[in-house]
């Protein structure tokens, strides 16, 4: 019996087995314009048998590159297009840059130690209270969703000024409420979780007809 396990492997499998036996039989085709004439057959195939990629911006350029590609590029035709080059499949990716800045407290997040740095410098005084305020509370809502937890306002604001590393020092600023921040929460999820279909949904007549 005939396994694939033992046939050659597919560089593209999603043509199938069928296509590839073609375009290695063109391969073989002596004739230059026969075997561009059947190059041509074979993309029309291709594109028969993936249709919605039509709409697809150069669609017809990656089939001629995929036709390369089945061929080992070395297929020698009349491209359409430049094909492309074993070189360009053989070098690796570029490596993505990570970021490895360190969060002093990740419930608060990166951003808050960017606003903070920000507040730190800003020269309108009264802005810059308003502005570290809204941190502040921001800072608290973070604390109590991750934590479960409640905190005082004086945590909230001694990690501010340890985080500013001593620039931005508010003792005696009041926060929200940590039950204010609990119910706003729960609101949203009950809210969230309401079908608005059944505040609309329709009387039975049924009733009124007894």
């Amino acid at each position: 019996m005939d396994y694939n396990s033992d046939r050659s492997k597919l560089p593209l499998p999603e043509y199938g087995r069928n296509l590839q036996n073609m375009v290695n039989h063109i391969m073989t085709i002596e004739d230059r314009n026969e075997r561009n004439r059947a190059a041509r057959t074979i993309i029309d195939i291709m594109g028969t048998m993936y249709p919605y990629l039509r709409d697809i911006n150069d669609f017809k350029h990656k089939l001629w590159d995929h036709l390369a590609i089945m061929a080992n590029f070395q297929l020698d035709i009349d491209y359409p297009y430049t094909p492309p080059s074993p070189e360009f499949f053989n070098t690796p990716p570029l490596r993505i840059p990570y970021d490895n800045n360190k969060i002093k407290y990740r419930h608060y997040g990166k951003t808050i130690e960017t606003l903070i740095d920000k507040a730190a410098v800003y020269e309108d005084e009264k802005e810059r209270e308003l502005l570290i305020k809204l941190i502040a509370n921001h800072m608290k809502k973070s604390y109590v969703m991750w934590n479960k937890d409640s905190v005082t306002d004086d945590k909230i604001l001694l990690d501010i000024e340890e985080l500013s590393k001593g620039k931005i020092k508010c003792t005696d600023m009041v926060l929200t409420e940590t039950k204010d921040i609990l119910y706003r929460n729960q609101k949203k999820q009950n809210t969230g979780n309401n079908n608005p279909g059944r505040k609309f949904q329709k009387s039975d007549d049924r009733k009124q007809q007894r």
